[in-house]
């Protein structure tokens, strides 16, 4: 059940920032954030730069520990799941262009419909 919580503007100007930067909700990184701090509560070799290295490509997956590749991992998802905005406006513009805007499950190149193109 949703509960509501009071928090300062300044928390919440940094929650909005970062929720911004990893494309996520506002709740989304909250949460992330309680994730984060549960693991380094009940992990002592719990490293969060490791993992923000790794999710910028500057470290290899394979050099985390499991608790903070579990953390990377639901980073990572949570990045692909939502396309950037320039990735958006990248596809826009293939759609009104009439170029292909993906693959369907056969691997075949699909193009926007026409409702889509709008």
């Amino acid at each position: 059940m949703p509960q509501s919580v009071k928090l300062s503007d300044e928390i919440m100007a940094l929650v909005r920032h970062e929720a911004d930067i990893h494309s996520r909700s506002v709740a989304g990184q909250i949460t992330h954030w309680l994730k984060i701090g549960r693991a380094i509560e009940h992990s002592g070799s719990f490293d969060h730069a490791k993992i923000t290295a790794a999710l910028e490509g500057a470290r290899d997956t394979t050099e985390l520990s499991s608790e903070e590749e579990a953390l990377w991992l639901d980073s990572f998802v949570t990045q692909m799941a939502e396309p950037s905005d320039s990735e958006q406006a990248f596809f826009a513009k293939r759609r009104k262009l009439g170029q292909g805007v993906g693959l369907d499950a056969g691997g075949n190149l699909c193009f926007a419909k026409d409702d889509d193109a709008a």
